[in-house]
């Protein structure tokens, strides 16, 4: 059996016998009914304004009350309920007089065979009213919502019909073509083109807007825009389909992008800068270490992303040592890398002719002084392995100190800076510090600062007790092995992170 529905009916009428009629065939229809019967015009606000209704019976004529009065009183209340005329007698004129008036429909007291489908129907007519009212309200909100977040938009903002017609414009428009909003309300879209795209983009724009079609890679475009004045700018269009008022608009999201074009131009000139100097940089590396023993070498350098300017050298001098150079110039670029050239230039010539490290150094600084300032400079260290007396002896121009270690591992020396960096002071003089001699299974380290300057993803730096660490681990491996070990545990140390500054190093081994 199916459940009766509920009907909430309010009956103006003041004959208690019609109202129950009315009432019965109202179950009869198969509803359950809640009634209230008025018959004047304040009991009638009263019961509209107390309980929640579903329809409204009305009676024509009352002692003190009518029809139009109680229509009168519901449409003032706000509410939407069918209202229905049940009267004994009217004509037809006042009858059509009534349903202009509002009233959804009436039926004469002798006849109420249609009592229970009219009311059906009202009803599903009021419960169509409330959904078509709720979806307006909706779109008045989203409407409201999309100026709201349009107005404030950055980007220029417009609202174009199928036609491409613009029918908004927020003030952003202005900001990037130069016309106020209202001047180009109701104009089309490629009044914001040059004359010279119109046509393509005419043609592209048409077929998108009308068919909401459009390749993936037309959805956002990049174009030429015209401004006021015909300025033309870089433009980025987003289109977007929207429906409002069951209409079907579209709206472009116009960026003007200039200069970040200018600035991805920049980038691009910079990194091919950073490709010549890394070029640069990886020629100026020897190519393989020396045979000189009893010394067992190895070196490397492993740039960062952007070209620096650490370099090391080997380098044969007159006296049959051997000079291993490591220095750091500042800077990234090509000027740090010629700058890092000239250095090594100047040096193999110097040590071809000169025996003591200090007056190599002297002679380089004076000579780069001519061409550094105090914001690009040279660190550097200078040291000579003698195979005769298995010594060294260094002179550092304000580089990171080195480190000689004994057999188990042990700082035996500290080679410490000697002077400033290459070429700040013109008449700087470097000496030689005094010569370190060398056991076998000593083991020599020379760095730039990249190696224990490394940091972790917590922000700690390697430290030159982690790089002892290291060693230790593979003191009974080659010099090749050790360099290959270090710079494995920096990277593992910086998380694999691209490092910050070259790492570079070389690693002498006495066997």
């Amino acid at each position: 059996m199916t459940e009766a529905k509920k009907l909430r009916v309010l009956i103006v009428e003041d004959s208690e016998f019609d109202a129950r009629i009315l009432v019965n065939l109202l179950r009869q229809g198969g509803y359950e009914v809640v009634f209230q019967r008025v018959e004047t015009a304040e009991t009638l606000l009263a019961a509209l304004k107390e309980k929640p209704w579903d329809v409204v019976l009305a009676d024509y004529n009352l002692p003190t009350f009518n029809a139009l009065a109680a229509l009168r009183l519901l449409q003032e209340s706000g509410l939407d309920l069918p209202f229905l005329i049940v009267s004994g007698g009217i004509g037809e004129d006042i009858a059509v007089a009534a349903m202009k008036a509002g009233a959804h429909d009436y039926l004469m007291k002798g006849n109420l065979a249609r009592l229970v489908p009219a009311v059906e129907r009202e009803l599903r007519e009021a419960h169509t009213r409330a959904e078509r009212r709720q979806v307006e309200q909706a779109l008045r909100e989203s409407e409201l919502r999309y100026r709201l977040l349009w107005e404030n938009s950055a980007d220029a903002v417009l609202l174009m019909d199928t036609d491409s017609n613009i029918h908004f414009a927020n003030p952003a428009v202005e900001k990037v073509f130069g016309y106020a909003p209202e001047e180009v309300l109701g104009k089309n879209l490629t009044l914001l083109l040059p004359e010279r795209l119109r046509p393509d983009h005419q043609e592209t724009f048409t077929r998108y807007l009308r068919s909401g079609v459009a390749d993936s890679k037309r959805r956002v475009m990049e174009t030429v825009g015209r401004c006021k004045g015909e300025k033309e700018v870089l433009i980025e269009i987003a289109l977007n389909d929207l429906a409002l008022h069951g209409k079907r608009w579209f709206v472009a999201f116009i960026r003007d992008i200039t200069e970040r074009k200018r600035a991805e131009k920049e980038l691009r000139q910079h990194q091919e800068t950073f490709e010549v100097a890394r070029r640069i940089q990886q020629r100026l590396f020897p190519k393989a270490a020396p045979d000189f023993p009893p010394f067992d070498i190895a070196g490397a350098s492993y740039p960062a992303e952007a070209a620096g300017g650490d370099y090391f050298d080997y380098l044969k001098m007159i006296d049959g040592c051997l000079a291993i150079v490591i220095a750091d110039v500042t800077g990234h670029g090509v000027g740090p890398a010629l700058l890092m050239a000239e250095t090594r230039a100047y040096l193999r010539v110097l040590t071809r002719n000169r025996e003591d490290v200090g007056e190599i150094l002297t002679r380089a600084s004076r000579i780069l002084a001519e061409d550094v300032d105090f914001e690009r400079y040279v660190t550097l260290q200078l040291t000579k392995f003698d195979q005769r007396t298995r010594s060294l002896i260094y002179t550092s121009a304000g580089h990171p100190t080195g480190y000689v270690l004994d057999r188990a591992c042990q700082v035996k020396a500290l080679l410490k800076r000697t002077g400033v960096p290459l070429g700040l002071q013109p008449d700087a003089r470097y000496t030689a510090a005094p010569p370190v001699a060398l056991a076998a299974g000593d083991i020599v380290l020379m760095l730039t600062d990249g190696i224990e300057e490394a940091m972790s993803p917590a922000d700690e730096f390697f430290g030159s007790e982690r790089l002892f660490n290291v060693v230790r681990q593979f003191a009974n491996r080659s010099a090749k092995e050790i360099v290959e070990a270090i710079y494995q545990s920096v990277r593992s140390f910086s998380g694999n992170r691209p490092p910050l500054d070259d790492l570079t190093m070389v690693v002498v081994k006495v066997g």
